[in-house]
């Protein structure tokens, strides 16, 4: 039987654009002597430099293969896909990681993340010692929640995967529900008046007791953020956030199902097909790969509401089977024989 003693502990640290994760981040593992650490950090597009941040520290705790990126999105609504691989080849690792640390990214809903720990893949090897929400100090004081709106609107833009578009505003309050310690950051830059106003607008989103820890240039003690040993996956029912009502219905309200397809000639003809099946209003959401005749690489399609994409994202493996296979996600009751036939047209 797995006791939670030989479950690697992992600690999510969740925050917008800008806040200081990768500073903070950064300094923990600076200051966390004689913990051999991993990080994955989950950031896209343009947005990559965090991963190459973190890798240039040159630390023997954390060493360069130790910085896993997954850039295909954010890491909530990505999880089957990049998350779970992620964590085993992080978890295959000699010698073994001691803790490992995941930066989301700055739309990224902590929930969805957490309660992936629950699944059977990952259950007996992992478990969630707490998670850890960076605040901007200076941009809450000025009565916002993020000090970069349009940044985080340029993140949202560029984002394809992303399958929640909520306001900043309840995100934030998603992030703080879930959160077990608040990093208030940038503090050096708030007199105790504008500190003050910041914490009351933490306080206004906060539905539990949760310490609120000042930083300046993202240090913190990581004796106070690592080995909480909460079990957070354990809880996370009892975090409520504006998404709970989604999630509840998610596997009510939905039907998913499989097509496989034939190797394709062209990508523009296979992203014609998805966009004519996504056009019929019945589909939220489709995800997959193709082989593309006469291609050594892995076509991956996506579509999320009217948004449909595809690129090359990896060569196919020796032993790989090169196949097409879509997953569709569709309201209750979706006419999936009409979308099988509107993809395979």
């Amino acid at each position: 039987m797995t006791t939670s003693f030989d479950r690697v502990p992992c600690t999510v640290v969740t925050g917008f654009l800008g806040a200081g994760k990768t500073t903070l981040i950064r300094n923990v593992l600076e200051g966390a002597h004689g913990k051999r650490l991993a990080i994955i950090v989950n950031e896209f597009g343009d947005a990559g430099i965090d991963g190459e941040v973190l890798k240039s520290c040159g630390l023997d705790n954390c060493p360069e293969e130790n910085v896993l990126e997954l850039a295909n999105g954010c890491i909530c609504c990505t999880v089957a896909d990049d998350f779970v691989p992620a964590l085993d080849q992080i978890l295959a690792r000699e010698p073994k990681v001691d803790h490992i640390l995941i930066e989301t990214s700055g739309l990224a809903l902590p929930k969805p993340l957490v309660q992936a720990f629950q699944w059977p893949a990952i259950k007996n090897r992992v478990t969630v010692d707490g998670v850890i929400a960076v605040v901007d100090g200076p941009a809450l004081a000025d009565g916002q929640v993020a000090a970069d709106m349009d940044a985080l609107d340029a993140q949202r833009a560029a984002d394809d995967s992303l399958d929640h578009d909520d306001p900043i505003e309840e995100v934030f309050d998603d992030q703080v529900a879930c959160a077990d310690l608040i990093v208030l950051s940038k503090n050096d830059l708030l007199d105790e008046e504008a500190a003050g106003r910041a914490r009351a607008r933490i306080a206004g989103h906060l539905s539990r007791n949760v310490q609120i820890v000042p930083s300046a240039h993202g240090k913190v003690d990581p004796a106070l953020l690592l080995g909480l040993g909460l079990a957070v996956e354990d809880d996370i029912e009892n975090r409520k956030t504006h998404h709970d009502d989604a999630h509840d219905h998610e596997h009510d309200d939905f039907d998913t199902f499989v097509v496989d397809l034939p190797s394709v000639l062209r990508p523009e003809d296979l992203e014609a097909r998805v966009n004519a099946a996504v056009e019929t209003g019945e589909v939220l959401r489709l995800k997959g790969f193709a082989h593309v005749k006469g291609k050594p690489m892995r076509l991956q399609v996506q579509a999320v509401g009217p948004r449909v994409s595809h690129h090359y994202d990896r060569p196919w493996k020796a032993g790989e089977a090169a196949e097409t296979r879509l997953v569709v996600i569709g309201l209750k009751g979706i006419d999936r024989a009409r979308i099988e036939s509107l993809l395979s047209a």
